[in-house]
């Protein structure tokens, strides 16, 4: 991905994402195309319920999510937006996160989410960014990778703080506050998110963590549509049948869908996502 800068077509990915401000590497620059792209890009996995892993390739990337009426998971989401961050000028890191939400240990669970790292010129305190998590607890705009300093980003309020592990480097752990805390690391109404340190991973490494994810047959996004979408006070979740929407008051409304024909029907139109032809979203 060394070359990212040079071959990543900024320009459509902007488009796509509807940001037209200054390209500056800036902490500004960094929230504003972070929530863009939150909010224009859904979160999907449509193509390992198909049977397909998806490509990381940037260009099939920029094909995808960019260019087409398609969304993605995590490794696509991160790749893609750390290609467009390089281009404005950032440093990225990409980091290899467990996912804890509702674990009893950390260590129960293996690394298998993206997330980013990303450095802005001239300033001493690296951010800690992600456009790719799958879950309402997810980050609207990067944080500073501070513990035990409430952010607020876009409405939504989070927390980085250490745990304890027998590895070398600091464990932080991202919390999401949910009003009741569950899992590890919860805390009076904090919910773990995910657990990483700041080891760089490498994009082949995400190449078979991608693989493993969209074709294990035990792997949760294989087996049934996962579909979120980030609207102005409002967040939409399709997970198998059950569509849910959440408003920012934290008002929650839950159905389940009818068949397969409303199915089709809500992800192309409330999620804004072209349904691959000869996907069965829903079984029976």
């Amino acid at each position: 991905m060394a070359d990212s800068a040079q071959t990543f077509d900024l320009d459509a990915y902007l488009k796509r994402i509807g940001w037209e401000g200054e390209r500056r590497p800036d902490t500004d620059t960094l929230r504003a195309v972070h929530l863009a792209h939150l909010r224009a890009v859904p979160f999907e996995n449509l193509d390992p319920v198909s049977g397909t892993a998806p490509s990381l390739d940037l260009g099939d990337l920029t094909a995808k999510l960019v260019h087409s009426r398609r969304g993605g998971y995590c490794y696509e989401h991160n790749t893609l937006f750390a290609a467009a961050l390089r281009a404005l000028g950032f440093r990225v890191t990409l980091l290899a996160a467990r996912v804890v939400v509702g674990a009893e240990r950390i260590e129960d669970r293996p690394r298998t989410h993206m997330a980013l790292l990303v450095e802005v010129p001239g300033d001493p305190q690296p951010y800690l960014a992600d456009v790719g998590f799958g879950a309402i607890g997810s980050l609207l705009e990067p944080v500073p990778l501070t513990a035990d300093t409430e952010f607020h980003d876009a409405g939504r309020r989070h927390r980085l703080v250490h745990v304890p592990h027998r590895g070398p480097l600091e464990m932080w752990v991202l919390q999401a506050h949910r009003g009741t805390g569950t899992g590890a690391g919860a805390d009076a109404g904090w919910e773990a998110q995910y657990a990483f340190t700041t080891e760089p991973f490498e994009q082949p490494d995400y190449e078979v963590i991608n693989w493993h994810i969209a074709t294990n047959p035990r792997s949760p996004f294989s087996r049934r549509p996962y579909v979120q979408r980030l609207l102005p006070g409002r967040h939409l979740l399709l997970d198998g049948n059950r569509l849910t929407e959440t408003r920012a008051d934290g008002t929650v409304n839950e159905r389940e869908l009818t068949g397969e024909a409303e199915a089709r029907r809500v992800v192309e139109e409330d999620f804004d996502i072209a349904v691959p032809a000869g996907l069965t979203l829903l079984d029976g």
